[in-house]
């Protein structure tokens, strides 16, 4: 478990998104977004010995939060300036669907630049909304430079305040479902998940311990934290792959070191057992990245509470079809 040492000191130049901003990304998003829902789970939390939520995110349009924080982060941008001549995004698949569904609903052009490893359902996903599919292993050199040339805007896919802001929505609607968790364990890619889910805990909730989870094999916070910011040396691959990001960004690690309670680390085997467990209890299509948090507890690497509630935030339900045939 690597702690962050909640309240910690923000990094230079970056700060943490308010209550005001959260609150903004609400009123933009109304009618825009689904309010997902969350899910008592007694299954689970029977056999884990405590009470225990999910919020569907995977029920989101887009079939992930990301819808979220790329809405908010175009519609922040059109109030403040004019709308984009274009879009322009990378990512493994989530957020680049999400940035395409964007794009196609206030009908900008839109190029995602995507791995070449990237899962052939969320390449097709992204080309059914319309957006050009770049594919390159120089994921954020290629988009930046591609912004450039057509004066296209570059929507960040978690390294931002609008974006965080509007992942933080996340957050809000667990607390308007329902008293105050005791534990939310929230699967970490980027970290603007995490980061807008404990902005919106913290002032509201402060007693609710936020906990982030990583797959082993896609750890990058993790090591930003135990590094000053550093990038890890081998690029990021996991089960989990929709967690894979390619860095920490320094405004999710403002946000991890002061308002997060925990990062902790599940081992790449735990990921898949842990997956089709949640699938059969939860009885929602989920892809592996949103089973981290159970993996997390049944491996026994977060404290919980038999009378406090826990909830899982279920980050995304875009699984390919080759994969669910791997749990046989």
């Amino acid at each position: 478990m690597r702690r962050t040492g909640r309240g910690a000191a923000r990094l230079r130049g970056v700060r943490l998104v308010t209550e005001d901003e959260i609150t903004a990304a609400q009123r933009r998003l109304a009618g825009r977004v689904v309010h997902t829902p969350l899910l008592p789970c007694p299954r689970l939390g029977d056999d884990l010995g405590l009470p225990l939520a999910v919020k569907a995110e995977n029920l989101q349009h887009t079939g992930s939060f990301k819808t979220r924080g790329a809405l908010n982060a175009l519609l922040a941008l059109a109030e403040r300036d004019a709308p984009p001549a274009g879009l322009v995004a990378f990512s493994a698949g989530n957020h680049a669907a999400a940035v395409a569904y964007a794009g196609h609903a206030f009908g900008l052009p839109t190029v995602v630049c995507m791995p070449t490893w990237a899962v052939s359902t969320k390449v097709a996903t992204v080309r059914r909304y319309g957006a050009e599919v770049l594919l390159t292993d120089e994921l954020v050199a290629t988009a930046r430079a591609l912004a450039a040339e057509r004066g296209w805007h570059l929507l960040e896919p978690f390294d931002h305040p609008d974006v965080i802001a509007g992942a933080a929505t996340v957050g809000r609607e667990i607390l308007a479902d329902g008293p105050p968790p005791d534990l939310v364990l929230v699967p970490v890619g980027g970290g603007g998940l995490i980061s807008g889910v404990a902005a919106a805990l913290r002032s509201t909730s402060p007693r609710t311990r936020v906990v982030g989870v990583e797959p082993a094999g896609a750890n990058v916070v993790s090591y930003a934290l135990r590094t000053a910011g550093g990038v890890p040396p081998q690029r990021p691959s996991s089960v989990a792959d929709g967690l894979a990001a390619p860095f920490a960004g320094q405004h999710t690690l403002a946000h991890v070191r002061a308002l997060v309670d925990a990062v902790v680390e599940v081992p790449e085997e735990s990921i898949l057992p842990a997956w089709a467990e949640l699938l059969d209890a939860t009885k929602l299509l989920v892809e592996p990245s949103a089973a981290v948090g159970l993996a997390a507890l049944r491996a026994g690497l977060v404290e919980t509470s038999p009378h406090g509630r826990t909830v899982l935030v279920l980050s995304g339900g875009n699984v390919a079809p080759a994969t669910l045939a791997t749990l046989g």
